[in-house]
């Protein structure tokens, strides 16, 4: 199926519906909430029903408690067997974080950005080389002449921003640039978010961060920096679970680095034990395919999973990953 049929048959699929539940992945970031944000404001524009559902109890990130989210909710509605399952920004179906999300849906509809998206949608529009998932949200709202008010520009932009890393990594692609100047000229305020995403950093955020940069160290002659968060830590820091996000860009940006790796603790005693977060500074590194190796997915050049394996195993699969792509890659 071509990426236009898929555009149009999403396009179809949500005129022809009048009620959703939006859904993204669980730990979202900034393209996920800002996606699962804008749908649910385009729906609601066009006169649809749209409810923002996120599972669990784990707080948002703290530097997004800005945006509108109040009637988020952290509970599946009564009716949610009623409503069209509209998942945006998440790769798999399990991601969600509620099992029962897409079994109960009578139609689940699938919009992201990630190339090893497993297609769990009955109608999918993967564009895999769009910078974020809100790239690929703003041409369905022009397929659907959505207007693009201030309200809808900013959460695009968040999304935009966010997942290129202010326009710094290699998805900054010139139609990413291009859809930046679109939503300022909509409204979107780009000094207030960057004080909001990325200048109001908690202390305790910060004593996280020493704790993670002071175990970091480096594999393969300094090819690979890793550290680990252990859950003491962020009780000793006063931290919450998601002031960990951003830590790994620390550790990437270490000068002869070609991968990145974090691994923490997970503070939820249902969940695995540890998660890990996966970066790469090169284009011939496939970190979502080490992930993989885990269960986990995600992009090229950003991935990540959660493990009950110990520490001491991840690492050294992490490693056994890394080596076999650099040999296949000068093979």
């Amino acid at each position: 199926m071509t990426q236009t049929t898929d555009l149009t048959a999403i396009a179809d699929a949500l005129r022809r519906h009048d009620r959703f539940l939006v859904v993204t992945h669980e730990n979202p970031d900034g393209d996920a909430l800002g996606s699962m944000l804008a749908v649910t404001l385009a729906l609601r524009q066009l006169g649809k029903d749209a409810v923002m559902y996120l599972p669990g109890a784990t707080p948002l990130p703290r530097e997004y408690v800005f945006m509108p989210l109040d009637e988020l909710v952290r509970e599946a509605p009564a009716d949610a067997g009623e409503r069209v399952l509209l998942a945006v920004d998440c790769a798999k179906a399990e991601r969600i974080g509620d099992p029962d999300a897409v079994p109960r849906a009578t139609l689940v509809l699938d919009i992201d950005h990630h190339h090893d998206n497993t297609r769990f949608g009955d109608v999918n529009l993967i564009v895999a080389d769009a910078s974020s998932t809100g790239e690929v949200l703003r041409d369905v709202f022009a397929e659907l002449g959505v207007e693009l008010t201030p309200e809808l520009a900013e959460p695009l932009y968040i999304a935009l921003v966010t997942d290129t890393g202010r326009f710094q990594y290699a998805n900054t692609t010139p139609k990413a640039l291009r859809l930046a100047a679109e939503l300022v000229d909509a409204g979107a305020d780009i000094h207030a978010v960057f004080q909001q995403v990325y200048e109001s950093v908690e202390f305790a955020k910060l004593k996280l961060l020493a704790r993670a940069l002071g175990r970091a160290e480096v594999l393969e002659g300094g090819r690979i920096v890793v550290s680990h968060l252990l859950r003491s830590d962020f009780a000793e820091a006063g931290a919450a679970e998601p002031y960990s996000e951003g830590i790994i860009d620390y550790l990437r940006a270490v000068q002869g680095a070609e991968l990145a790796v974090l691994v923490r603790e997970q503070l939820s005693e249902s969940a695995h034990k540890h998660k890990g977060s996966l970066r790469s500074s090169i284009d011939e590194l496939d970190v979502s395919a080490i992930a993989r190796r885990f269960g986990g997915g995600g992009h090229r050049q950003a991935a990540g999973f959660s493990t009950d394996l110990p520490l001491e195993e991840i690492v050294e699969q992490i490693r056994e990953g890394f080596l076999a792509q650099r040999a296949a890659s000068r093979a």
